[in-house]
């Protein structure tokens, strides 16, 4: 009885046992690089049916469903074990979720619980678990040319992307799945009209390939710096064994990702030794010029003068000295130009400033010599040049007084009277006038001087409203004609990144400058935030404006999509309008 009492309680624990579903997810790993491959199994200890995967957003399945049982009995217990696995390839780096898939066991319907998984930057190791259309590495390599592993601060540098692949496969179709981000760098990215396939060899073995991508880089900090791999989806042709009926390969299509190496760039500083002081970041190799349109004119006419720096070198990345005329010369804000060529040498071409200036008086006015100075890489040292100096002539308009002049005095001829110098009559007939006057007759002439009085004060100070309003005005006008220019270049460039956002940011620095007497030198956030506020301007502008300022900011270092350059634009015409209805 106690044996059989003890059978019972064996064959109820087992069924217990048994009884018990697990469906679980098991990942080959939870961290993998965007160039590796993931294996995914969902598994059962039980039988079941209708299993429903979850969607995999972020990958791509290049592998699976494939399907195991496992059914054993070890020392009489039983043992099964059924799998579906799936081997998936990411699309982008991140953190992503392998969402719950469904089972159905008994009428019963179970779920596994969602799993997280890191998708970091590619990895050295490419392999993908358990794929057996994996390539041999040697097969297919993205290989990165960089110009100069040791440049200067500013000093240019190209970096090209090459696929390199075996003249035994073929390769179908390219994506771009990460890109590196050039993080501490300006980038600007040089055009590839079309994939052309060309022979070379690498390692001694030789190759076709491919030019994918250009980027030219100018370092914006010194010391170690680091560009991330860049990796590519590739669907290639790959030969296998077989031939068709007329001997030819039979080839097999299949996908695999290929990542770049990690770049290190060690950038140098500029010396400090023999620096000028009006340095400001120049680095090439640069001519200065300074040319008027008209040497001599009429104090009622204008002219514009241009000061121009030509040369190779970060053309975008620094600013003109500023001009200084005679305070005789009224000089407006500059209008600043660039004709400017990129390639993977660098920059070249020119960029200038063109300043209205309209004499007030006759004289002649010498421009004064504008100096220049900018580092040259190459020579290793820093080169300072000048301008020429240029002579206005004014040979019409008012002139200038001088105060030190002394009045020369004047004879004037008394004529001369023969009763001059008579007696004065003592004696007289004069009588006494008894006049009789009312409070009115006395006080009439204040009555009719007081309201005089306070007509003229009023029509003087009508008059200096009218004057100020009109000067305003005309300020508003100027600043605002500044800004339409600037905005409508921004808006021409709109498809160049670089180019816009530099427009966009003289339109907003040029009406600052124009509408609230800014000097250069207080283009800051924190001036512009105190400025603006003392006007009275409202908080919710203010803010839009440093941040459309910082917009530009980022630009240089980061891309922007069509969408967000037209947004900013729109902002920025915005802002403008709500500062001048303010």
């Amino acid at each position: 009885m106690k044996n059989k009492f003890q059978i019972i309680l064996v064959l109820l624990f087992c069924t217990l046992s048994w009884s018990q579903v697990k469906f679980e997810t098991e990942l080959s790993k939870n961290k993998l690089g965007v160039n590796e491959n993931l294996r995914v199994d969902f598994k059962m200890n039980q039988d079941g049916d209708n299993f429903s995967p979850p969607s995999f957003n972020g990958f791509n399945i290049v592998g699976g469903p494939n399907q195991s049982v496992s059914n054993s009995w070890i020392n009489g217990k039983r043992t099964f074990s059924k799998t579906y696995s799936y081997f998936l390839s990411p699309v982008k780096r991140g953190r992503f979720t392998i969402g719950q898939a469904s089972i159905e066991i008994d009428g019963d319907v179970y779920k596994t619980s969602p799993v997280d998984i890191q998708v970091v930057e590619a990895v050295d190791s490419s392999a993908s678990p358990n794929n057996s259309e994996s390539l041999v590495d040697d097969d297919i390599q993205l290989v990165t040319e960089v110009s100069k592993r040791s440049p200067y601060l500013n000093e240019p540098i190209s970096i090209v992307y090459k696929l390199f692949f075996s003249p035994e496969i073929n390769v179908r179709n390219l994506g771009e799945i990460d890109s590196p981000e050039f993080k501490n760098f300006w980038s600007q990215k040089i055009d590839v009209p079309r994939l052309e396939i060309k022979r070379s060899s690498l390692n001694g073995k030789s190759y076709n390939y491919v030019t994918w991508k250009k980027t030219l880089l100018y370092p914006q900090k010194d010391g170690r710096l680091e560009i991330n791999p860049m990796t590519l989806d590739v669907s290639i042709d790959v030969p296998t064994n077989r031939r068709d009926f007329f001997g030819n390969i039979i080839y097999t299509q299949t996908s695999s990702k290929v990542s770049s190496d990690k770049q290190i760039i060690n950038v140098k500083t500029l010396p400090d030794e023999n620096r000028p002081e009006d340095f400001a970041g120049a680095v090439g190799d640069f001519d200065i010029s300074l040319s008027s349109n008209k040497t001599e004119l009429k104090a009622t006419e204008s002219f514009q003068l241009e000061l121009k720096v030509a040369g190779t070198g970060n053309l975008k990345l620094f600013s003109l000295p500023e001009i200084i005329v005679p305070s005789s010369l009224e000089k407006y804000d500059p209008e600043f130009k660039e004709n400017v060529k990129i390639g993977l040498s660098g920059m070249n071409g020119n960029i200038s400033n063109t300043y209205t200036i309209v004499p007030q008086f006759q004289g002649k006015y010498p421009i004064p010599i504008v100096k220049f100075s900018y580092f040259n890489p190459s020579s290793k040292k820093y080169v300072t040049i000048y301008s020429d100096e240029e002579i206005i002539d004014v040979y019409d308009g008012p002139i200038v007084s001088n105060e030190n002049e002394k009045n020369v005095d004047q004879k004037i001829n008394i004529p001369t009277n023969s009763l001059q110098f008579n007696f004065i009559d003592l004696k007289s007939d004069f009588n006494n006038i008894i006049t009789t006057s009312s409070l009115i007759d006395r006080f009439r002439y204040y009555l009719i001087a007081i309201p005089i009085i306070i007509i003229i004060l009023v029509l003087i100070y009508l008059r200096f409203v009218k004057d100020s309003i009109s000067s305003d005005e005309k300020k508003s006008k100027l600043s605002r004609k500044l800004a339409d220019s600037f905005l409508e270049i921004a808006k021409n460039d709109i498809n160049n990144t670089d180019l816009f956002y530099i427009s966009l940011e003289k339109a907003l620095f040029n009406f600052l400058k124009s509408r609230f007497d800014f000097q250069t030198s207080e283009f800051s956030k924190d001036n512009i935030k105190v400025k603006l506020s003392d006007k009275n301007i409202d908080g919710h502008i203010i803010e839009s404006l440093i941040e459309i300022l910082q917009s530009c900011e980022y630009a240089r270092y980061t891309p922007s999509s069509p969408k967000e350059m037209k947004a900013d634009y729109e902002k920025a015409v915005e802002i403008i309008y709500n500062i001048e209805k303010s």
